[in-house]
């Protein structure tokens, strides 16, 4: 660092010198003035290399005082380090000190294990002949016992077996039997409350209803009209109409007859506009009839959709409105069917509430369950199959279709709304008053049901249910036998379809009982 100052020192000099020279040159270069520069020069230069010096000589002695701090330093790290290895070695040293105090206890321990395995290893020994002496005297007890008992060891054991065998049997099944006894008792009270708070919450109409309209009239003269010359115009309204029409002595009064309730109102209401309009021929007959059940079509649809709106069901497709519709006009034994779909309906989703399901979903397949009987074509299938398959093809819920289907058994149930629609049809169809009957048709009807079953050998009691739909026969277990049971009940049922007449179906049930009672005293 110190040459460099000097150099910086000499050039500037050179340059000053320079510098003066050119002065003096541009002043003519006078020699007096170059002496003095020259003088001036040295003087310069000589100060300047007794500055460099002096800087030096302090360059040098910082030197040397940063190289003494520097040893030091060093000395001091050295030092450090040399104590940690120091400390390191003692620490060497007293782990391989305690290394081998832990190899001499190891050898020590190892010396005793030795001499304990030793003793065990005699130990063992002589269990091992105790044993074999133990198992000789078992043996020979053993025969001893064989030949006192008269039975080997191997049969005493199966017949102790086979003992425990016997009575852990009989235990469980007389505690199997009482759980069963107690299920049972329990799901009756359970179903008897539900069913009883469905029937009390639900507001049931007597819809009985007949198969003649009476159409009134306001004098006998208009039944002439209504006849027409020779005849034609009532020939006409029920060609049209498909309706018969008694014109008789009842005063001011037109019987229309036949069983389909939707064409006898078809008939009414086109009488009423014919008899208001007052002209009455086979032209304007047919006229009012298409127009009447066109508007009667419309009027269809709009009980269809009041209904499910009031039920509050939705998405429902129009075709399976317009049918829930139909039902209006018809009936089954005496019951307006969309009054009966309606109750069915509503006590499904009260039942379907108690037993937390979905009410919403049992209460659709309740209204349905009859579409069956409303179809536009005739078919060979039952109201069941048929209405489950226009609910399968209209995009009801599988659910749905299949409880349309069972709720007469003739589809195997395997959704859990299936027996709730069941139970709420044969509620709504077996109420009294809900379907019209005579008393003692009804009870001979029974009668005959419960006697044809009595008639066949084995049978011990026979009782018609369900208001005659279904017949449920107790045979004798020792005279009857499972695969007899089978059979009993085809027989009856083949039976019953071919000799007796009777609404619906009836359901045949036979059943064969094994009863062990014993009483203990």
């Amino acid at each position: 660092m110190e040459p460099t100052i000097l150099y910086i020192i000499i050039g500037a000099a050179s340059l000053i010198i320079g510098l003066i020279g050119g002065k003096f040159l541009f002043a003519k270069n006078t020699k007096k003035q170059v002496e003095e520069a020259e003088l001036q020069a040295q003087t310069i230069i000589k100060e300047a290399e007794l500055r460099g010096e002096t800087v030096r000589k302090e360059k040098e002695l910082e030197a040397k005082e940063k190289f003494v701090q520097l040893k030091s330093e060093y000395d001091r790290e050295v030092n450090e380090r040399n104590r940690k290895i120091g400390e390191s070695e003692n620490r060497a040293r007293q782990k391989e000190q305690s290394i081998n105090q832990k190899e001499a206890n190891l050898d020590k321990q190892i010396k005793e294990n030795e001499a304990i395995k030793e003793n065990l290893n005699r130990q063992i020994e002589v269990v091992n002949m105790k044993r074999t002496e133990l198992e000789k005297h078992q043996e020979e007890h053993i025969r001893r016992l064989e030949k006192i008992a008269g039975l080997s060891a191997e049969e005493a054991k199966n017949q102790l077996i086979e003992s425990l065998k016997q009575e852990a049997q009989t235990k469980a099944l007389a505690l199997q039997q009482e759980i069963i006894e107690d299920a049972k008792q329990k799901a009756n009270k359970e179903a008897r409350k539900i069913v009883i708070q469905s029937i009390q919450r639900t507001a049931a109409e007597q819809t009985i209803e007949n198969t003649v309209t009476v159409f009134n009239l306001e004098s006998d003269e208009i039944k002439g009209q209504i006849i027409g010359r020779e005849g034609r115009n009532i020939r006409a309204i029920e060609a049209a109409t498909g309706v018969d029409l008694i014109v008789d002595d009842t005063p001011e009064a037109i019987l229309l007859s036949s069983f389909d309730p939707l064409r006898r109102e078809v008939a009414r209401l086109s009488l009423q506009r014919l008899v208001a309009d007052g002209r009455i021929h086979p032209a304007r007959i047919e006229e009012v009839v298409e127009k009447t059940r066109k508007q009667l079509e419309e009027q269809v649809m709009e009980i269809g959709e009041r209904t499910v709106i009031e039920l509050g069901i939705h998405g429902m497709h129009k075709e399976l409105i317009r049918m829930v519709g139909r039902m209006r006009f018809r009936s089954s034994y005496g019951q307006n069917l969309l009054m009966h779909s309606r109750e069915t309906a509503n006590l499904c989703a009260i039942m379907a509430s108690e037993l937390g399901m979905n009410p919403k979903l049992a209460k659709r397949a309740g209204l349905l369950h009859d579409i069956g009987k409303v179809p536009d074509e005739e078919t060979e299938l039952s109201h069941a199959l048929l209405g489950a398959k226009l609910a399968e093809k209209y995009g009801e819920n599988p659910a749905v279709v299949n409880a349309i289907g069972a709720h007469h058994d003739e589809m195997e149930m395997q959704y859990v709304i299936s027996p709730i629609v069941q139970a709420c049809d044969a509620i709504s169809g077996a109420r009294p008053g809900a379907r019209r009957e005579i008393m003692q048709q009804y009870l001979q009807r029974i009668k005959d049901l419960e006697n044809l079953a009595m008639s066949y050998p084995g049978v011990e009691k026979a009782y018609a249910i369900q208001a005659g739909r279904e017949l449920r026969v107790i045979v004798e277990a020792e005279k009857v036998t499972d695969s007899e049971s089978d059979k009993l009940s085809f027989e009856m049922a083949q039976k019953i379809q071919t000799e007796m007449v009777y609404p619906g179906q009836i359901k045949v049930t036979v059943i064969r009982e094994k009863r062990a009672v014993n009483v203990a005293r």
